[in-house]
């Protein structure tokens, strides 16, 4: 099947990769939450003025809807991502359930510096818990999984696409303190590669087996030379550094995208090909793997 890559490979306006416009909208999910950082703001603005009891108490409710609007957004991003994998656990910590709480609390303390009394600010607390439940929802309370596919298969997914991710999402913050447009872009390209072959191995649990070691230590060796390249390059902008973190990402991407086609046959001999042909190239670049459990 015809693959379309981005980056240099590909002609200008080729459009935008699917999996690049995922991650934009997981990354712009945490947006709706920002104006609740407003509140609080408001909240401690117009205590200034007040004596020192009702000033403390103000700011201390500004405080709690602060931190109810930045757990709102990181609960908003985790739901995000939850909704574009297809295999996926819920968030270990519900988020948006403790910032609908928080902003309860928050808007109680700050209907009790004003004349509304202890009952009335119960109320109003109540309230905006109830409003901001509506608003923004639950956070997700179940697994995602795949019918017909066992749970222990689907659990092991899980666990590697997991550490995938947080791989893949290391490589590109460490990229983007370069502040290098074309290395951010061509370690994108990697990522679309990568998390191609994350979707494919998620829509069939049974291709862990035979990608495992690609998504696992070959992605954890590629963070490895992102790190050192980074490091090097930051100092003295090495042309020579770069021309070879340039080439081992071309190896690496042709090489997932090519195990990525061939996932439906089975063919452990071209893997083991594969997978020799990465271990050279990491170790080239001085990353040395561990190959606990070959």
């Amino acid at each position: 099947m015809a693959q379309r890559f981005g980056g240099k490979f590909s002609p200008a306006g080729a459009g935008v990769k699917p999996t690049a416009a995922e991650e934009r909208a997981v990354n712009a999910a945490g947006r709706r939450g920002r104006l609740l950082y407003l509140p609080g703001l408001v909240l401690a603005l117009t205590s200034l003025g007040s004596g020192p009891a009702t000033l403390l108490t103000a700011l201390f409710g500004a405080a709690v809807l602060t931190m109810a609007a930045w757990i709102l957004q990181e609960g908003l991003v985790a739901e995000a991502a939850y909704n574009a994998r297809k295999v996926a656990r819920r968030p270990a910590v519900p988020r948006k359930m403790i910032a609908s709480a928080l902003t309860g609390i928050g808007a109680a303390i700050a209907a009790y510096t004003g004349d509304s009394g202890t009952v009335g600010s119960l109320l109003y607390g109540v309230a905006a818990l109830g409003l901001h439940v509506v608003t923004f929802g639950i956070d997700p309370l179940s697994d995602k999984r795949i019918a017909g596919v066992d749970t222990f298969q689907q659990d092991r997914v899980a666990r590697v696409v997991d550490e995938a991710e947080v791989h893949l999402q290391t490589m590109k913050q460490q990229i983007m303190t370069l502040s290098d447009r074309r290395l951010t872009d061509r370690v994108e390209d990697f990522q679309t590669i990568a998390r191609r072959m994350i979707r494919t191995v998620e829509e069939d649990p049974r291709d862990l087996t035979g990608v495992r070691k690609f998504l696992s230590v070959y992605l954890m060796g590629a963070r490895d030379a992102t790190i050192k390249f980074v490091d090097l390059y930051r100092r003295n902008h090495d042309a020579e550094a770069r021309a070879s973190f340039e080439a081992l990402l071309d190896d690496l991407q042709k090489n997932f995208a090519a195990r990525t086609e061939k996932m439906m046959l089975d063919d452990r001999s071209d893997m083991d090909i594969e997978i020799n042909v990465l271990r050279d190239r990491l170790q080239r670049e001085g990353v040395h793997l561990n190959n606990k459990g070959e």
